[in-house]
C-alpha cells in the first residue's frame, strides 16, 4: 500500500514523501527511524503497475514453520529472527519486521501481531492472547493449525465436487452457442425456400437462428452486457448478500447452509474454549463467521448465557443447536469439557455435510449430462427434421 506523509525532518523543515508499506504502522515506524515527526498521513491509490496483485500473507506456512522452531529449540525471537530473514517478498518480510519490532518494544506476541489485522485474523490473535497465560505458545499454533485444517478439508471437499459439474457445464454451454450461433444460422439459410412447409418447433428453431444471422450483434452486445452486470454484481456485498439471502429461502440449500454455518461456529468456539477464552468472548468473536440473521440469534444466545443459562438452553432457545448438537452439549456441560464436545459436534456435522456433498454430486452429474444431451440432441433433430421428412415423401 501507499501512504502520503506530511511531517518535519530534524532541521525543522516541513517534507512531504511517499511510502510503500503493508500497514500505516510500518509506515509510521520507517518515517520516525528516518527522523520525520509524521503531521498526517493518508493512503494513496496505487499506480497500474502497482496494481498487480501481491500473494497472501502465507499464515498456515507461516504458523507450521514457527512451530518447528519452537521444536527445535529457537525462542521465539530467534524463530521470528529466522523466518525474517529467509523471507524473500518484501511485504512478508516488512511484515515479520512489524511484529519482530514490536516485541523487541516489549509488546507480547498477540499485540506485536494484532498490528497487522489483515494478515492475522482475530481468532489467530485470541488464541496467541489465551496462550501467553499459561506460556505455551506451541500448543495455541497447534491448536490453530488443526483447526485450519480442519476447515481446509471440508472446503477443498466441496471444491473437489464441484469440479466435474462446472466441467459439463462450460463445455455443454460452448457445444449449445456454437449450434445456435454459427449451425443454426447456417440451416436457417438452406431451408429458407421452403419454410412455409417445415414442422412447427423446427420452423421455431430456424427463426431463431436467423434472428442470430441478422441481430447477431445486437444478441452478442446484450449477451456481453448481462455478463458484465453479472460480473459486477458479484463484485458489490450488498448483492452477493441478497443473493444468499435468496438462498437461505430455498428448502435444501438453506438448511445445509445453515449446518455449515453452524459447524464453523462450533469449531470455532471449540477451539476458543479450549485456549482458556470465555464463553461471552468467544461468541463475540464468532459472530462475523455467521450471516446477518444467524448474528441477531447468537447475540439473543450471548445474552441469555450472560443472564445465566447453559449453553445447551441458550443455543435450543436461539435455534442455533441441532438436535444433534443439543444432545452433545448437554453432555459436555455434565462433562465440564465444553470446549472439547463443541470441537466434536462440528466433526459430526462436517462429517454430515461431506457426505451430503459426496450425495449431491452422485446424483448431480447424471441429471446434467442428461440435461444437457437432450437439449443438445433436440437441437440437432429438429435442424435434420425437415431432411428426413423430404427423404420420406421421396419414398
Amino acid at each position: 500500500m501507499k501512504f502520503h506523509i506530511v511531517g518535519v525532518d530534524a532541521g525543522q523543515k516541513v517534507v512531504v514523501l511517499d511510502l510503500h508499506a503493508a500497514t500505516a504502522a510500518i509506515a509510521l515506524d520507517t518515517a520516525a527511524k528516518e527522523g520525520i515527526t509524521v503531521l498526517s498521513l493518508r493512503s494513496r491509490a496505487l499506480s497500474p503497475a502497482a496494481l498487480r496483485r501481491e500473494p497472501a500473507f502465507p499464515l498456515t506456512l507461516f504458523t507450521v514453520e514457527l512451530m518447528a522452531l519452537l521444536d527445535a529449540g529457537l525462542n521465539l525471537v530467534e524463530a521470528l529472527q529466522t523466518l525474517s530473514e529467509k523471507e524473500l517478498h518484501a511485504e512478508r518480510q516488512a511484515v515479520l519486521g512489524g511484529v519482530l519490532s514490536a516485541i523487541y518494544r516489549g509488546e507480547p506476541f498477540s499485540q506485536a501481531v494484532s498490528r497487522f489485522p489483515q494478515h492475522f485474523p482475530p481468532l489467530y490473535v485470541a488464541t496467541l492472547r489465551a496462550s501467553e497465560r499459561t506460556g505455551n505458545v506451541r500448543e495455541a499454533l497447534s491448536r490453530y493449525i488443526a483447526y485450519q485444517e480442519e476447515i481446509d478439508r471440508v472446503r477443498k471437499k466441496v471444491i473437489t465436487a464441484s469440479i466435474y459439474p462446472a466441467i459439463l457445464i462450460i463445455v455443454g454451454s460452448l457445444v449449445l452457442a456454437f449450434l445456435m450461433f454459427y449451425v443454426l444460422p447456417r440451416f436457417s439459410r438452406v431451408y429458407e425456400g421452403f419454410s412455409n412447409d417445415l414442422p412447427f418447433f423446427s420452423q421455431l428453431l430456424l427463426g431463431a437462428g436467423r434472428a442470430v444471422l441478422d441481430y447477431g450483434w445486437l444478441i452478442g452486445l446484450l449477451l456481453a452486457t448481462t455478463a458484465a452486470f453479472g460480473a459486477y454484481g458479484l463484485t458489490r456485498a450488498a448483492i452477493r448478500a441478497r443473493f444468499i439471502e435468496w438462498l437461505w429461502h430455498v428448502p435444501a440449500i438453506g438448511e445445509r447452509m445453515k449446518v455449515y454455518q453452524l459447524a464453523r461456529m462450533y469449531r470455532t468456539v471449540g477451539m476458543l474454549l479450549r485456549a482458556g477464552i470465555p464463553v461471552v468472548s468467544a461468541l463475540d468473536m464468532v459472530r462475523d463467521l455467521l450471516d446477518a440473521h444467524l448474528r441477531v440469534q447468537l447475540a439473543h444466545a450471548r445474552i441469555l448465557i450472560g443472564e445465566g443459562q447453559s449453553m445447551s438452553a441458550a443455543f435450543s432457545a436461539t435455534g442455533l443447536a441441532t438436535p444433534v448438537a443439543l444432545r452433545m452439549m448437554a453432555v459436555g456441560e455434565r462433562s465440564g469439557d465444553m470446549g472439547q464436545m463443541m470441537e466434536r459436534i462440528a466433526c459430526f456435522h462436517d462429517d454430515e455435510m461431506a457426505r451430503f456433498v459426496d450425495w449431491f454430486t452422485r446424483a448431480f452429474e447424471p441429471v446434467l449430462m442428461a440435461v444437457l444431451g437432450i437439449a443438445i440432441g433436440l437441437i440437432v433433430v429438429l435442424m435434420y427434421m425437415p431432411i428426413f421428412e423430404l427423404a420420406g415423401s421421396i419414398q
